[in-house]
């Protein structure tokens, strides 16, 4: 498929990491590329690219033959696909709908279910690693389809992706999406609790890190995080902000439930970054957690049940 120039490809969805990732396939692709967004500057992205701009989803659905979603969230994703304006509402369907966004397992599913009953096949792909590796088509896909579907999208996918790993069936890509952010979103907590009660016994926080490095504690969070946002301590606004994290936690809690587990270390997360994001930080880069670390102010108080 990917050297197929017949092939349309339809991409909704042009923010922090869609804008990037629909520029690589309109780069990459031999055949046409067109995009859809709410936005209008959202298409700057696509600048200098083949892609083709279309004003409604209607007009995605009556072109494309694969389209790849990139949004905030579950009911996102189901309104796009299902809704009275979405991508099934018209006479003509795409055959594949690729989710790219995050969401939970329980909501992939069941839009899966209802798009099969319309014969359209659904993946559910969800994405790692930062906007650079966007920029440069070196994410990390997690992809949940079957092996036939899995063949058929896979050389579309490495448009974006320099890693892309079939999970398991229709949701299998969630599942692994939400257990690497959750672990992400610890260890940062972890870490910045680290280097403030090592900067306070007399270790300069830079020389924590490159000593830690060069041993078993070294990691993507250490080098990533911890250099380039902890311990310069830069927390951007229009990145990853605490309110996004306790998102996908929440997520990960509901899953943990449907599963008969309680994650502690995972409800410790929700309420750290529940209280970066009360405490002044909201909005901001997530790893600000260390400022409220090394305020003491704690997290915030337990929430008697799950969900962020």
């Amino acid at each position: 498929m990917a050297n197929d120039a017949a092939t349309v490809i339809g991409f909704i969805g042009l923010g922090v990491m869609g804008g990037p990732m629909c520029r690589n396939m309109a780069l990459k692709h031999a055949g046409e590329v067109i995009a859809f967004d709410m936005n209008a500057d959202a298409f700057q992205a696509l600048e200098g690219t083949k892609a083709r701009r279309v004003g409604t989803l209607a007009d995605v659905a009556a072109q494309a033959d694969v389209v790849f979603l990139s949004l905030p969230g579950g009911p996102q994703v189901e309104q796009v696909c299902l809704g009275p304006q979405g991508l099934t509402a018209g006479a003509r369907r795409p055959a594949v709908i690729v989710d790219l966004s995050t969401t939970t397992v329980e909501s992939a599913r069941r839009v899966g279910e209802r798009l099969a009953a319309l014969d359209v096949a659904f993946a559910d792909a969800p994405v790692a690693r930062t906007r650079e590796a966007a920029q440069r088509g070196e994410l990390s896909l997690m992809v949940g389809a079957s092996e036939a579907l899995f063949a058929r999208i896979e050389p579309l996918l490495r448009y974006i992706g320099s890693d892309v790993t079939r999970c398991g069936e229709l949701g299998c890509g969630q599942v692994v999406k939400l257990i690497n952010n959750a672990l992400v979103f610890e260890h940062t907590m972890a870490l910045a609790e680290m280097m403030v009660i090592g900067e306070r016994a007399g270790v300069q926080p830079g020389v924590l890190l490159d000593a830690v490095s060069k041993g078993s504690g070294d990691s993507f969070v250490l080098r990533n995080h911890g250099r380039k946002a902890m311990l310069p301590r830069q927390f951007p606004d229009k990145s990853f902000p605490p309110e996004y994290a306790l998102k996908d936690i929440g997520y990960m809690l509901e899953l943990a439930a449907q599963v008969g587990t309680t994650a502690h270390v995972t409800e410790l997360a929700q309420r750290y970054y529940t209280a970066t994001a009360r405490q002044g930080w909201g909005g901001r880069y997530f790893p600000a957690v260390i400022e409220l670390i090394d305020r003491n102010l704690g997290p915030a108080p337990a929430a008697i049940g799950h969900g962020a």
